[in-house]
């Protein structure tokens, strides 16, 4: 996934793979935690055979994406992201495209999809609305759910950030392994992606996502306004397509019921077999597929 383009938007010169017909119906494709753009290694060139435009960026805290200012905050929290693609979407003079994530970057796409709906032409998210409810985020889950949330409660600690920041791959390398029992993939596969997580701000980045989420620390203000909105759990009215995976380490697979209020425009959801947390990678041909069902939207 090279050449990388670059781009100021927002408070981030933003590194991002580009494929694809420039008149082509645009996408972006967000990746997650602990991944990076080589999750969509597989997606992005049978978007482009299909005639789409297709943007891939790296996300704050990753890769070659980069802080402009050494004072600005370094936010993981979920209204930084959705305001960093919706920043991106701007600098590229795109008005309107599909968006398509899952973890970190499906909860940017959500976020763009819910409070801007006129820039979404339709939502690929997987685990279904990725918005964090943070005033129910002290709220336990049943056992079964809490125990898969360890690296969360660890990075609440400085035990947790001393132990990212001296060992980022076998940390992250673990969390693929947990997330995604049923993917077999190699050291070199891992390592493409690991080279992503030794930027100077990843740490940083990931410990305040954890910690902002169960609202530990607080957000940087000037996303305060974004926060206030992201409270009331807005609805996506949008086309989406929504999925989990069976085998999904982190989220239990739920049906369309679970978040079926959330979602007041057409959504169709769909459960995937041998389909952990890393969809996009996992099985890349759906994830396309789906993809591609949403670009007509775009013409009408």
């Amino acid at each position: 996934m090279h050449p990388l383009k670059h781009i100021e938007a927002g408070v981030l010169d933003i590194a991002y793979f580009e494929t694809g017909a420039a008149d082509g119906p645009p996408v972006f494709l967000m990746h997650g935690f602990p991944y990076d753009i080589h999750t969509y290694a597989e997606v992005a060139p049978m978007l482009a055979e299909a005639g789409c435009r297709v943007i891939v960026p790296y996300l704050r805290g990753y890769g070659a994406t980069r802080f402009l200012d050494a004072a600005t905050p370094r936010s993981g929290e979920q209204a930084a992201l959705g305001a960093d693609l919706l920043a991106l979407m701007n600098a590229l003079h795109i008005p309107r495209a599909v968006l398509a994530g899952y973890d970190w970057g499906g909860r940017a796409a959500c976020v763009v999809a819910a409070l801007w709906p006129e820039r979404c032409a339709g939502l690929v998210s997987f685990n279904s609305y990725n918005i964090q409810n943070i005033d129910k985020g002290m709220e336990p889950e049943k056992a079964e759910n809490e125990h898969r949330y360890w690296y969360q409660y660890y990075f609440h600690n400085e035990r947790g950030r001393a132990g990212l920041e001296k060992d980022r791959r076998g940390i992250t390398r673990l969390l693929w392994k947990l997330w995604s029992p049923t993917w077999t993939f190699d050291d070199a596969t891992f390592e493409r992606s690991a080279a992503a997580f030794d930027h100077p701000d990843f740490v940083d980045v990931v410990v305040h996502s954890y910690r902002h989420r169960f609202g530990l620390v607080p957000g940087d203000p000037a996303y305060d306004y974004i926060e206030r909105q992201l409270a009331a759990q807005p609805p996506i009215a949008v086309p989406t397509i929504t999925f989990d995976g069976i085998d999904d380490g982190v989220r239990e697979p739920a049906d369309a019921s679970a978040h079926a209020a959330k979602f007041t425009g057409q959504r169709s959801h769909r459960l995937v077999r041998g389909v952990g947390h890393n969809m996009p990678q996992e099985a890349p041909r759906l994830f396309a597929d789906a993809v591609l069902e949403l670009t007509p939207n775009l013409h009408s």
